[in-house]
């Protein structure tokens, strides 16, 4: 008998230590931040950030919004009073459920390093027997401000150089035997595709130009990428290689206007992919531009405009047809309008002028401008509310018309249009807008038909340079237009250091 009475005193003792433990974990579990001042808790469950969704990113256009998830419901006041990003990026925010929406009221300036901060928020339902939110603290960076051009002088001449503005640097791309007429920037800003002719091609013929790729050195995130690594794409042996775009989501497929060597009837555009035969799109027509979709071209046929599929089967039927335009400028970037231009006889002064067209996929079509000169180009900026444009203006002396060029800023809504810059003459220009609107870059090129015939000689470069126009080039230089913002007002007029032509930015 006395044997169980102490069996069953050891088994009460053990019951009562165990339901202590358990107690006391359950005080911990329930009531742990109450252990908590200023955040030093004996047992941590306070809330916090599982997921920021621009953690170590390089952020560009495209990206709009970021998005925060949290691993319980917030008290979203308080949230949104403690979230701290600096420099400022306006937004709005949204919610679903334990996730916060960032939404960007602009585009994110470029080549900027950005802290987000939250501290200070309470979770939702438990008031202030919570503790404070984790203190979350999280970097990432706006792709670099860089840009491409084609070099005029020296060991640069006919070679493709990237200038990266925000790391202050410069790399030549393409090696001394190419030299460069074309390129276009994948929308990533890791490639450049562009045509080239090689001078060490035995008979060497300036309209035998191949296509290729090069590495920028950029990088759509934060790892190191090396520049300058080449490689064909297309040659130009059977077929002259004319204007080309960049299609798919990463610019993988080219579509390239070529014309056969022996039968110039032969004209078409041809769709590159890489690993795959080109192929033929059997389309018939001249100026053409891709749209932002990148899944179908824009293509000048007859008197209008043809809206044509790159479908696998290269059906060449039109989805759309404009009778109206002559030619296509640019597509906003969302690729729910464009801006065209209808060339209109004046059958009593026997001349064209050209109307600009602001058309969407509304059926809206906006005549915004009437001009005798030239649309030499025209941009949407990243909202598609504002174009800017470099137009000419027509002058007749007694012995010749001249073209004058100024830069002009549009509104789409109003039809205001704002003048930003005059410029002394016109030849070839090419125009690039910055991706986050911060200016315009612009070339300007001294020409064979610039120089007295009698100092032509003496200005001869030593390597031959064209204009689109095959004109012999001179020499060239840059300009950047900054655009007016909210730290300048007025648009401010630069020339840069650099000898070159053909400005594009990066994307």
């Amino acid at each position: 008998m006395i044997r169980p009475f102490f069996f069953r005193e050891t088994i009460d003792k053990i019951c009562f230590i165990v339901i202590t433990i358990l107690t006391f974990i359950i005080v911990i579990l329930v009531g742990g931040s109450l252990f908590c001042q200023d955040n030093e808790c004996l047992f941590k469950n306070l809330p916090h950030v599982e997921q920021f969704s621009w953690q170590d990113q390089k952020i560009s256009t495209k990206d709009r919004g970021f998005s925060l998830t949290f691993d319980r419901p917030m008290s979203q006041e308080s949230v949104e009073e403690n979230l701290t990003i600096e420099p400022p990026l306006d937004g709005k925010i949204s919610w679903s459920g334990k996730r916060l929406v960032y939404t960007l009221n602009n585009i994110i300036p470029y080549g900027r390093n950005y802290r987000l901060s939250l501290k200070n928020a309470q979770e939702k339902f438990r008031g202030n027997l919570g503790g404070d939110i984790e203190p979350f603290v999280s970097e990432f960076q706006s792709r670099d401000r860089a840009f491409a051009y084609i070099g005029s002088q020296g060991e640069e001449s006919g070679r493709l150089i990237l200038n990266n503005s925000t790391k202050q640097n410069k790399t030549i791309l393409t090696p001394e035997y190419l030299t460069v007429i074309d390129f276009k920037f994948t929308p990533d800003s890791e490639k450049i595709i562009f045509s080239a002719w090689d001078e060490n091609e035995k008979n060497g013929d300036i309209q035998k130009l191949n296509i290729y790729e090069v590495s920028t050195g950029l990088s759509k995130d934060l790892t190191t990428k090396i520049p300058a690594q080449l490689r064909l794409i297309l040659d130009g042996k059977e077929f002259q290689n004319n204007k080309f775009d960049l299609v798919g989501e990463n610019g993988e497929i080219i579509i390239v206007q070529r014309i056969s060597y022996d039968n110039p009837e032969d004209f078409d555009l041809w769709k590159i992919e890489n690993g795959k035969i080109p192929q033929r799109l059997n389309t018939k027509g001249g100026d053409f531009i891709v749209t932002p979709d990148r899944k179908s071209i824009a293509i000048a046929q007859g008197e209008g405009i043809a809206i044509l599929p790159l479908d696998s089967q290269g059906n060449s039927q039109a989805v759309n047809f404009l009778p109206k335009f002559g030619q296509v400028v640019t597509f906003s970037a969302d690729g729910n309008s464009a801006v065209m231009i209808n060339f209109n006889k004046d059958n009593e002064a026997l001349r064209y002028t050209r109307s600009l067209f602001y058309v969407n996929n509304q059926g809206l079509e906006k005549e915004l401008i009437n001009i005798d000169g030239s649309i030499v180009d025209c941009k949407f900026n990243g909202n598609g509310k504002q174009l800017f444009c470099l137009l000419t203006e027509l002058i007749e002396t007694e012995t010749e018309f001249k073209e004058k060029p100024y830069f002009v800023a549009i509104d789409i809504e109003s039809g205001e249009i704002i003048p930003l810059l005059a410029l002394p003459k016109f030849q070839d220009m090419k125009i690039s807008l910055a991706p986050d609107g911060f200016g315009i870059l612009f070339d300007q090129l001294v020409t064979e038909n610039d120089v007295p015939q009698n100092s032509l000689k003496s200005a001869l470069p030593d390597d031959e340079l064209f204009t689109d126009s095959a004109e012999l080039i001179l020499s060239s230089r840059l300009w950047l237009l900054t655009l007016p913002s909210q730290e300048s007002t007025q648009p401010l007029l630069e020339e840069l250091p650099i000898a070159g032509f053909k400005p594009q930015w990066s994307p």
